[in-house]
């Protein structure tokens, strides 16, 4: 059963934008759904490379070379977005407006469904959000979820890795998470995946 009001989405594929400048279109977005006047609307884009510190972030989770680190109103730790990396924006009405562990449940196996088209064997880990591939090799994760919800209506969204330069995520703690390494579709799979490919 969904968590949305609707099934209906607008999708927008925004090739690559800057963070501020897409976090101002997810707040006037977010502001036209709950007003009734724009469908639920999905963005889909990829950011220059940025930091973005949700609420629960540590000061030790951030990094330590003063690299600059944008503060967000979204659930959720530090991460990193930057080339190579699908971002999506769901800003969509919730059926329950406080629903965001459904919601996020959806996301996930959204995202695992792409993965395993592709080959790569992901799935939930129950205490910890996102999607992961779990092997004798540990624990890694391959997308992030990070969800606001204001006026019953979701910002923010997910992060998927599909071939981004994964040495950004070595000068932080993402996700909060110390014990577990972040990787992306195409070191899974050993062979470059290009964005075009999921879109």
């Amino acid at each position: 059963m969904s968590a949305l009001r609707t099934e209906t989405i607008s999708i927008r594929n925004l090739g690559l934008v800057q963070y501020e400048a897409a976090w101002q279109l997810q707040r006037e977005v977010q502001s036209a759904v709950v007003a009734g006047t724009t469908p639920n609307t999905l963005l889909l884009l990829e950011h220059p490379p940025v930091f973005t510190a949700g609420r629960r972030t540590a000061d030790s989770d951030r990094p330590i070379d003063g690299t600059p680190v944008i503060n967000v109103d979204r659930g959720g730790k530090i991460t990193w977005h930057g080339p190579g990396q699908i971002v999506g924006y769901p800003i969509v009405k919730l059926k329950n407006g406080n629903d965001v562990v459904g919601f996020v449940r959806e996301i996930e196996e959204g995202l695992i469904k792409v993965c395993q088209e592709f080959g790569v064997n992901a799935e939930r880990y129950c205490e910890r959000s996102g999607v992961w591939v779990r092997d004798a090799r540990g624990d890694r994760k391959l997308a992030a979820i990070g969800i606001r919800v204001a006026k019953g209506v979701t910002m923010h969204g997910f992060a998927l890795n599909v071939n981004p330069d994964l040495s950004w995520f070595s000068r932080i703690v993402p996700c909060g998470i110390p014990d577990a390494e972040v990787t992306s579709l195409s070191v899974e799979l050993g062979r470059e995946i290009a964005i075009d490919e999921i879109l």
